[in-house]
């Protein structure tokens, strides 16, 4: 089986000479056979190893055995060990997510934190198994074909060497290297979904092809060439597509959706969202992306917040600020050395808010400056919009009014907002 984790990581270039790497540790058979694994190669790498291990605190007595366990194995090989406990069950009810899908992100978040922390890779235990199970669940929701990519061996600063075994080569290996390990009651239980295909899906499988994990292996390779190709191409086309707004829907009416909701809502969509998107660009209407909807309107598709953020920011300063709004990032320059300016303010419009045009000095409200500049009415509630006072200093989309320009040109005021999509001003 070592054979098998250096061709992975040969193949996927997941390890150097000198690297440090965390490995995930749960106590399981795989986990252990992973940090078992990762020493035996040690040398040869020259790696410095850690180990993670996070208490969800859902089981109770066996989860504290199983911290225990990981204690007592990560002395032994004198591997130090970082443990962090989170309730993962009340967690779960505060977002109103599974506690499987919390469990996960709490996970990732602590090894985030020791990666950043300790300069490390992260190494995760999962197995060609594994990968099978995700590849079948992913298929069984109605997953796009990014879902058919399965259990990606290298994303990031994170690597999973074990990509190219199954469970039953860590079985054996434990055997043959005399491996303690401890199991996780649930996995016993067919309450889960992924237990379902492990327990009665992949063994029916493998009755038709004893190797189905590692086929169904090759097939997320060539699943993640296409759709990678398919990307690539769709982002040509999205950039050709790209118009003051949004993005002129005959031409995306051969792209690919899911593409533009990853760029524009960071947003990975299944079968049903693309079928819906693809129903707007052809023929107009909106559809919900969890935090953001698209809306396609005279021929234009765009994206925006569903749920818009309007809290003013109230600045008063001198120098640089920098501050996070709807996905957006705004860095405002105030010089403000003699404390002459004052009562500066971000927040959305309002009615009355005038703007002054500074070219051609024609004020009118706000409402109809966004009005005459074409700025989508599905946007515009989300518009930041700073004000000296009562008067409209910048707009997001229509720039500095004539008052703000003064300012500007002066060197006494500068505004940037950015990784807003296409609402950059």
């Amino acid at each position: 089986m070592v054979n098998a984790v250096l061709r992975a990581v040969e193949r996927y270039d997941m390890l150097s000479r000198g690297d440090s790497v965390i490995a995930a540790l749960s106590g399981g058979a795989d986990s252990v056979s992973l940090l078992h694994i990762l020493i035996s190669i040690k040398e040869k790498y020259s790696l410095n190893i850690y180990a993670a291990h996070l208490n969800h605190q859902l089981r109770g007595v066996e989860a504290e055995r199983d911290e225990h366990f990981c204690k007592i194995l990560c002395e032994k090989y004198n591997v130090p060990l970082y443990v962090r406990k989170r309730d993962i069950r009340a967690l779960s009810e505060e977002r109103g997510i599974s506690e499987e899908l919390c469990g996960r992100d709490e996970r990732y978040a602590f090894f985030s934190e020791l990666s950043s922390e300790l300069d490390a890779k992260v190494a995760t235990a999962h197995t060609a198994s594994d990968n099978a199970e995700t590849l079948l669940f992913n298929l069984a929701r109605g997953s796009s074909l990014t879902g058919a990519k399965g259990i990606p061996p290298k994303r990031g600063n994170i690597i999973r060497p074990l990509i190219f075994c199954t469970r039953s080569d860590i079985e054996r290996y434990c055997r043959g290297n005399s491996l303690d390990y401890v199991t996780d009651s649930t996995n016993l239980s067919d309450g889960y979904t992924r237990n379902k295909i492990r327990h009665n899906v992949i063994p029916t499988l493998r009755q038709i092809n004893p190797s189905f994990e590692l086929a169904a292996l090759r097939f997320c390779e060539s699943a993640a060439l296409a759709d990678d190709f398919i990307n690539k191409s769709a982002l040509e086309l999205i950039e050709r597509a790209k118009c003051d707004g949004g993005y002129r829907a005959y031409t995306l009416d051969s792209s690919e959706p899911a593409a533009l909701c990853k760029r524009q809502a960071d947003f990975s969509a299944e079968a049903r969202h693309i079928s819906l998107l693809k129903g707007i660009i052809k023929s107009g209407g909106a559809v919900d992306l969890g935090g953001f909807k698209a809306v396609c309107k005279q021929g234009i598709l765009r994206f925006s917040p569903k749920d818009i953020k309007q809290m003013p920011y109230n600045i008063s300063f001198s120098g640089s600020f920098e501050f996070e709004y709807n996905g957006a990032h705004v860095n405002v320059g105030l010089d403000n050395s003699n404390n002459e300016l004052k009562d500066f303010t971000f927040r959305t419009r309002r009615g009355g808010d005038r703007f002054t045009f500074p070219k051609r000095n024609v004020t009118k409200p706000l409402r109809k400056a966004l009005n005459e500049q074409k700025i989508p009415s599905e946007l515009r509630d989300g518009l930041l919009v700073m004000c000296r006072g009562e008067t409209v200093l910048w707009c997001e989309g229509l720039g500095y009014s004539q008052q703000g320009e003064a300012l500007q040109k002066s060197n006494k005021l500068k505004v940037i907002i950015s990784k807003r999509g296409d609402n950059n001003a």
